[in-house]
């Protein structure tokens, strides 16, 4: 028999990989089921992306391997796109990799700087991902609690008092997923100081800042944030180009090369094509910007309703394209109050707790769906 690796031991599989296999097989016996569970945008990239796209692929030398640093261009863009939008100024020689999408840079960054038994501060509520990583090279979990009380942001002060000796690396995510929380830049400059006072390298996972967020912001933008920062984006939410796998990080040219040294023995590179429409995407106009908001806020209104007929509460100056909710006093748990709903109405919801403990209590709505989706679901209830 052959036996698997231990480190398999240590994760389970992927949530949403296991649960919409079960969403799939009720949908096979006719169950009209409405998934509003995960957060994959349905709209298209713009036309010039595909233009870009289509164009790219009949040039010389579009489908040979390309380079693990990707496209001169394409880090350009990169560059430019973080001067325009962040007010961050980054080296594109240097200070900037495109990956292939930011999830592969979760498991880069790691593989990099993690040896075995260091341990990592990790979000609770929070990106699954981060812990399955961390426990997959070997190092150890240790979450710091977010709460509504504190605006899902970390106590530092409460921190300081644990023993974080042996603390590489602390993973952010703000704009906040799951719950749309921002932060403020007075936060960011805390959250820089902390990192350096302690020696931690700060990561900030940062895909939502340009969805119904009125102030798109980077902890790069903070005072030599790169001497312990890295900053990881993708054009998936923006621009919906989820499928497409384009992500970047950003940091000092230090920090870049050791991500650099284990990227270029992952992979070969990315598709000339998608780097080409990537450019194109990082170029867009304002109205790009307008227009994708337009439709997010005519959703979120009508998942604001849905969650009034659930008698759920939320923040409605939360950002990013999920509503997360607090489930009325009394109710079941997350995922027993899900699962009602999967079986009773068709409608498949995240339960809060797939993100950490702290999400019990609490379900998240993707915007990924449309409007007369959404409507449809409301009915469901009346």
């Amino acid at each position: 028999m052959i036996r698997t690796a231990n480190r398999l031991n240590t994760i389970q599989e992927y949530y949403f990989s296991k649960k919409l296999r079960e969403v799939r097989g009720l949908m096979a016996q006719g169950k009209p089921i409405i998934n509003m569970g995960i957060g994959s945008p349905d709209l298209a990239p713009s036309q010039e992306v595909l233009n870009a796209m289509h164009q790219a692929v009949l040039e010389s030398g579009a489908h040979q391997y390309q380079s693990y640093q990707g496209l001169p261009q394409l880090r350009a863009a990169i560059a430019n796109f973080y001067t325009n939008r962040f007010h961050v100024v980054a080296d594109p020689n240097t200070e900037i990799l495109p990956l292939m999408g930011s999830k592969e840079g979760i498991m880069h960054i790691s593989l990099a700087f993690l040896n075995e038994g260091d341990e990592v501060l990790i979000p609770n509520p929070g990106y699954p991902t981060y812990t399955s990583v961390t426990n997959l090279v070997g190092a150890v979990p240790k979450y710091y609690d977010l709460t509504a009380d504190t605006g899902w942001f970390p106590d530092l002060e409460e921190l300081e008092k644990q023993d974080l000796s042996k603390v590489k690396i602390m993973w952010l995510s703000y704009p906040h997923m799951p719950t749309g929380a921002s932060a403020t830049k007075e936060q960011f400059v805390k959250m820089v100081a902390f990192a350096k006072k302690l020696d931690i390298l700060l990561v900030n996972d940062n895909p939502y800042s340009f969805v119904l967020n009125p102030e798109p912001a980077s902890i790069l933008s903070i005072p030599n944030a790169k001497e312990v920062c890295l900053e990881l984006n993708s054009l998936s939410k923006t621009f919906n180009m989820a499928g497409w796998r384009v992500g970047f990080v950003l940091g000092s040219d230090e920090h870049i090369n050791a991500i650099l040294k284990v990227k270029s023995n992952m992979d070969s590179g990315m598709f000339y094509g998608i780097q080409k429409g990537a450019i194109a995407a990082l170029e867009s106009t304002e109205e790009w910007f307008k227009n994708l908001n337009a439709v997010y806020r005519e959703r979120r209104e009508l998942i604001f309703q849905l969650a009034d007929t659930l008698g759920c509460s939320y923040d409605r100056e939360a950002v990013g394209m999920f509503v997360w909710a607090k489930l009325p006093k009394g109710s079941v748990s997350s995922e027993e109050f899900i699962d009602n709903i999967l079986y009773t109405k068709d409608l498949f919801i995240t339960p809060g707790t797939i993100f950490g403990s702290n999400g019990e209590g609490y379900i998240r709505f993707s915007l990924c769906i449309t409007r007369d989706k959404i409507k449809e679901a409301i009915k469901r209830f009346e």
